[in-house]
């Protein structure tokens, strides 16, 4: 043996394992929320990088639209429509199934995306087989309790969420600041995962004058963008109201919907001269976001708000609440534009400011797309797989939760 040989041997044996992960989720693309858009991207990365991926879903309104999956093991789940939300299906509960299928073959870590019955039913599988775990947190589904007359159920939902993440050895998060928020809240073992935007897809360059004239407008005018779900708990009232304080000093302007929910036919009553585009995806989406001038995001509720940076990519003026995604990407009067969390009247002033102000419009449009230019995929693939690394070397000794994090007796994966 030479000593190219003895090169070959260690460069190879330098070479991290794959991993067999168990993703378990309620949503996957094809559908269009940033849940499924986000781990779409995240399992399409791991695949790239030879991992071996289980995916244990529900089946879903859209399952004859979805593509095959290439290097993806699928098991499909029962369960049931989501109340308010009926494009999307909870997984039932599924831990006898979840036992039998990973003590046939075990998986190397169970990561858990989201929070529902079959997310349970996977913490609590994994934790009887002693299988290292993690989970994401994506939604803060607390918080939409007041956009739902359910203010009641916030501390039983706040409750589940935190015992649950708190059973897994680590809860991946956006942002820094949900972090700290989560962590004085008693969440324990809560990790940063940020999220990429794709670059090679939003981009300024995207811009379409024949996309601008369908929806009735020139080069000149100024088109005022939403993109996302329409519903209560994205706060599109507030969009409203600042487009029509806008429309006072702009009267050409045209707002446009991007997206789909359960207010669309209540919002194209109460605003007739909008245009709704419904859901789009790809290169049409891409080309929707260039095509625009103006982008207002009002949601409070977000973990993260994957069109804050998708509308920076695209070259968007961004007016955003300083919250999510949008507090840790604009830097105010530079890229974008921020308010005070709440601030309604000021949410307005700004858009309107914007609006009527040609130099800070063109300002903050250039600056956008530099702006998230280093949020790439693998940065984000190279850090994701680093958490489930670490968990899997942790072994049991990463389940040992102490009496005050997990509000109660002292659990570890033998006694799950």
């Amino acid at each position: 043996m030479n000593q190219t040989d003895d090169l070959l041997i260690e460069s190879h044996a330098a070479q991290p394992a794959s991993l067999r992960i168990a993703v378990v989720t309620e949503t996957f693309p094809p559908e269009v929320n940033g849940v499924a858009m986000t781990l779409g991207h995240i399992v399409e990365g791991l695949v790239r990088r030879g991992h071996a991926i289980q995916l244990i879903r529900p089946r879903q309104k859209l399952e004859n639209a979805m593509p095959k999956l290439n290097g993806i093991e699928e098991i499909i789940s029962p369960g049931v429509p989501v109340p308010t939300y009926s494009e999307l299906r909870f997984g039932l509960p599924s831990k006898r199934l979840l036992i039998k299928l990973w003590s046939a073959r075990r998986p190397d870590i169970v990561h858990v995306v989201t929070e529902g019955p079959l997310g349970w039913s996977a913490v609590a599988a994994a934790r009887k087989l002693q299988l290292p775990l993690t989970s994401s947190f994506h939604t803060n589904f607390q918080s939409y309790t007041q956009h739902y007359g359910l203010s009641l159920f916030k501390t039983p939902i706040e409750n589940y969420l935190r015992k649950l993440h708190n059973r897994t050895q680590a809860t991946m998060v956006p942002t820094r600041a949900l972090m700290v928020d989560l962590q004085n809240r008693g969440y324990t073992n809560v990790k940063l995962l940020s999220r990429g935007v794709a670059a090679e897809q939003f981009s300024p360059c995207k811009r379409s004058q024949s996309l601008r004239s369908s929806w009735g407008v020139t080069e000149d005018d100024l088109v005022v963008l939403l993109v996302g779900r329409l519903a209560k708990e994205k706060n599109v009232g507030l969009v409203i109201t600042a487009f029509r304080a806008i429309q006072r000093v702009r009267p050409s302007a045209k707002l446009i919907f991007v997206g789909d929910g359960p207010m669309r036919q209540s919002l194209q009553a109460s605003c007739p001269d909008a245009v709704f585009a419904g859901v789009q995806k790809g290169e049409d989406l891409a080309t929707h976001y260039a095509s625009g001038d103006l982008f207002l995001f009002s949601s409070l509720t977000e973990t993260y708000g994957n069109v804050v940076p998708e509308a920076l990519a695209s070259g968007l003026a961004v007016v955003s609440y300083a919250c999510a995604a949008a507090n840790e990407l604009i830097h105010s009067g530079v890229n974008g534009m921020l308010v005070p969390v709440n601030d309604e009247i000021e949410f307005i002033i700004k858009a309107v400011g914007v609006a009527n102000d040609p130099q800070t419009m063109a300002t903050l449009k250039q600056a956008a797309a530099p702006s998230v230019a280093h949020l790439n995929w693998d940065a984000i693939f190279d850090s994701f797989e680093g958490h489930l690394r670490r968990a899997v070397e942790s072994g049991c000794a990463g389940f040992h939760l102490s009496a005050k994090a997990s509000h109660g007796p002292v659990i570890n994966r033998a006694s799950a």
